[in-house]
C-alpha cells in the first residue's frame, strides 16, 4: 500500500489477472450475479494487478478505458500489461503499426497516471546471446517512452554485463520464484531501475517443463507462509534500490495467487488486513491476517 512517507518504497501487490472462471466462489462470493464487476473488487483488496489478457490479444482503447472508469474508487490502483507474445515469444520482426496499436490500447491507462509498467516476459529459451540482447534494446526503443521490465527465466542472464545492460537502458529486472529445475533463474534481489519487480510463479517442478498438460497445472501451487516469509528479505532489498515495487502472484489456478497475495500483504504491511470472508473457508490460513470485526463485502456493492 501507498506509504505518507515518500522516501520509502512503495509496495504494490496483487494477483496475475483477473477473470478466471475457476475464481468464482473461491476469490469472487459464491452466487455473484452476473454483472458482478471482479475488477472493482479485485481493487478493493489489492493495490495492482498484472493484466494477463494483453499477452493473447490486442487491448484496445476502449477496454483499457472502461478498466479506470471501473477503478475510480481506487486512485492509488495501478495496471501493470504483459507484452504481448509476438514481442518475447515468437519475436519474429515486427511492425511499427504492432508497436503502436499495443501502445494505443494502453493509453488510456497511462493517460490517467494509473500505468505501472509493461512487463516483456521471456521463456525458458530466451538465453543470453549477442541477439538476445539487441532484441532488449529493440524492445527498449519501441516501448520505453513507459517503464518497462525484463523477466529472465534462464540463468544465462546472471552475469554482471545483463545488470549493466538493463541499466543503461533504464529497463527493470523481475525476480523470480519458480521451480528451481535445469538452468533455471534461482531467487534474486535485483533492483536496477526506479520500477522494482517479483513475481511468484509456483514451485510445480513435475510440471514446469512437461507436455501434455494444462498451462493451469504449471501455476497449480500454494506457497506455505514459511515459503513467503523467505522472499521477505529479498522483496525489502529490492525495494531499498527501487521507490515502486510491484509483487504479483502468477500461482492463479483456483485462487491459490490471490490469497498467497494477501498474505505477501500483510507481511510487507505488518499488519491485518481486509481479508473477503468467503476466502477464509477455503484458505483458513488467512483468517490469522484478517482485520478484526471486518468480513467481506456484499457483493451488491459491487
Amino acid at each position: 500500500m501507498t506509504h505518507p512517507d515518500t522516501t520509502r518504497p512503495i509496495y504494490r501487490v496483487g494477483p496475475s489477472g483477473w477473470s478466471y472462471p475457476d475464481w468464482k466462489g473461491v476469490v469472487y462470493p459464491p452466487g455473484a450475479a452476473s454483472k458482478f464487476d471482479t475488477l472493482a473488487y479485485i481493487a478493493r483488496f489489492f493495490d495492482a494487478v498484472e493484466v494477463n489478457a494483453s499477452f493473447y490479444r490486442p487491448i484496445t482503447h476502449r477496454m483499457s478505458s472502461s478498466w479506470v472508469k471501473r477503478t475510480q474508487g481506487a486512485p492509488a490502483f495501478r495496471f501493470v500489461f504483459k507484452l504481448h507474445q509476438s514481442f518475447t515469444h515468437e519475436r519474429a520482426d515486427y511492425s511499427s503499426s504492432s508497436v503502436d496499436t499495443f501502445l494505443s490500447g494502453i493509453a488510456p491507462v497511462a493517460e490517467a497516471a494509473r500505468l505501472g509498467c509493461i512487463l516483456a516476459q521471456f521463456p525458458w529459451s530466451f538465453r543470453r546471446t549477442p541477439r538476445s540482447v539487441a532484441w532488449l534494446r529493440r524492445l527498449h526503443d519501441d516501448f520505453g517512452v513507459h517503464a518497462l521490465v525484463a523477466e529472465l527465466r534462464h540463468d544465462s542472464w546472471l552475469v554482471p554485463e545483463t545488470a549493466d545492460e538493463l541499466r543503461a537502458m533504464n529497463m527493470g529486472t523481475c525476480n523470480i520464484d519458480q521451480p528451481q529445475l535445469r538452468s533455471c533463474t534461482p531467487p534474486t534481489s535485483l533492483g536496477i531501475s526506479p520500477v522494482g519487480y517479483v513475481r511468484f510463479h509456483g514451485r510445480r517442478a513435475d510440471t514446469w517443463f512437461a507436455e501434455n498438460v494444462q498451462p493451469h497445472d504449471r501455476y497449480n501451487y500454494l506457497y506455505t507462509s514459511e515459503e513467503l516469509q523467505e522472499w521477505l528479505p529479498r522483496i525489502r532489498k529490492v525495494g531499498s534500490a527501487c521507490p515502486d515495487v510491484y509483487v504479483f502472484c502468477n500461482n492463479h489456478f483456483r485462487g491459490q495467487g490471490p490469497a498467497n497475495a494477501l498474505q505477501l500483504r500483510a507481511m510487507l504491511e505488518q499488519d491485518t488486513i481486509d481479508v473477503p470472508a468467503h476466502m477464509i473457508e477455503r484458505f483458513p490460513q488467512l483468517a490469522s491476517i484478517q482485520r478484526p470485526n471486518v468480513g467481506g463485502f456484499p457483493s451488491t456493492l459491487f
